[in-house]
This record gives structure tokens, sequence and C-alpha cells, in this order.
């Protein structure tokens, strides 16, 4: 198995835990998608992606309904992602999305989240590099071979194609989702969910009271209404 598999891994239980935070941030998903696209899920490959990811931490449909006509509205503003660069403490390289629509809002609150937890906020592209962007898609497990599937989708970008407990996991460059989205569609590939995320190129052990340290900040970043997702270099596996 490679990174992506290690990362989800490390990672399972921890995003979007919280119900409420996840209806959130998918609602700035929804605005951001159709404010680019419409609010035709048809037409809006992104809008589909978002009501897909909706579903899959069972959103109501009056909740993605509501969502798709407020965001329709003209009186309701954009949300704009903005990246964040810093590190906590021991040297942990911290990455932070956050999706706002009041930047100094958000860089005054991240900076604080930073100061207080003894780490530093540093500037454009500091950490950046130390990630490598991807894309990853959900899939049902029923009637597919990982591993022929992966052969199948290395034309339209997949790295890395693996099965868990909730599916199958296919994993891509950035840049590569519209191609593997657009191509699962048309073998009629029911996608559970989809997204984007940065997975660390190294990571550092730590001991128990540095981890504990390095907790603090991400768990203050995590309860900020502005941040949409965490990574860090923290090496979270299992000993």
């Amino acid at each position: 198995m490679g990174r992506a598999f290690e990362f989800r891994k490390a990672r399972k239980m921890k995003r979007w835990s919280a119900m409420a935070k996840a209806f959130t941030r998918i609602g700035k998903d929804i605005v951001m998608a159709v404010k680019e696209g419409g609010p035709d899920p048809d037409s809006n490959s992104r809008l589909r992606a978002v009501i897909q990811n909706a579903k899959s931490v069972n959103m109501p449909k009056d909740n993605i309904d509501r969502a798709i006509k407020r965001a329709s509205d003209k009186d309701q503003g954009d949300y704009k992602i903005v990246l964040f660069e810093g590190y906590a403490p021991h040297g942990i390289a911290v990455l932070v999305e956050t999706a706002t629509d009041n930047n100094n809002r958000t860089v005054a609150n991240v900076r604080m989240h930073f100061s207080k937890s003894d780490g530093n906020l540093g500037t454009s592209g500091s950490v950046e590099f130390m990630f490598d962007h991807t894309c990853n898609f959900r899939i049902p497990a029923e009637g597919q071979d990982a591993e022929e599937l992966e052969l199948e989708l290395i034309d339209f970008g997949a790295e890395e194609v693996f099965e868990d407990e909730d599916g199958i996991l296919i994993y891509a460059p950035f840049e590569s989702f519209g191609a593997i989205q657009k191509e699962l569609e048309n073998r009629e590939i029911e996608i559970l969910s989809s997204g984007f995320e940065r997975i660390p190129q190294l990571t550092k052990k730590l001991s128990t009271d540095e981890t504990a340290d390095v907790e603090k900040l991400l768990e203050r970043l995590d309860e900020d209404d502005d941040v949409q997702n965490v990574y860090h270099t923290m090496d979270e596996s299992e000993d």
C-alpha cells in the first residue's frame, strides 16, 4: 500500500467527526459551487460532487436544497479559499485550508490560534511544498476489482486505488479530478463521495507529550468556523 492508504488509515474517524461542523463545511462548498457554475447539478460537476459528499454524511435533502437556494440569492456573499501555512511546536509543518467571506477576520483568528499554541504562522509557500495536493473518490466495492480498476484508470491520472471496509478509494493528483469524475460517471459507477486532500511527503514521529502540544493547535484550528481542513506532518500512525 502507498502513502495515500497510510494517510487515510491514520486520519480515519478524525475528519468530519462532528455532524454540525460537517454540515457547515458542506454548506460553504455548496455556495462556492453554485456561485461558480450555477444551481443545476446536471450541468455543474462541482455541485454534483458536493451533493454526493452531503449525502455521504447524511445531510438531509431539505438542507441541501435550502443551501442551493440560498447560494443562488444575489445577496448571498461568496466564500474564498485561503491557505495558511505555519509551524506547530516541535517543528511540525501545518497547512490550513479556510473558506472565508471576511479575510481580515480569518487572518486574525488563525494567527491567534498559532500564537496561543506556541506555533508560528509562516509566509506563503513556506510549507505547502511539503504536501502533495491530491483528489480522491470513494465508490462501492461491490462488483469492482480494485487492482483491475487501478489499471483502467491510470490513463485518467489515478495513482493509487485500494479497498477498505467502506468501499474503494481512488487517489490522483489534484488536476485529475475532472477527468476521473467524468470517466466514473461515463461508466455509471456510483460516486459515494469525493474531495481533495494534502498528503505530507514526510512525517515526524513525536513523543506523547510532544504530540499533546501539537494537538492543542490542531484542536483550536478545527473548532474555527472558517477552517475547512487542517493538514500536518506529524506521524499519526499507530505503533
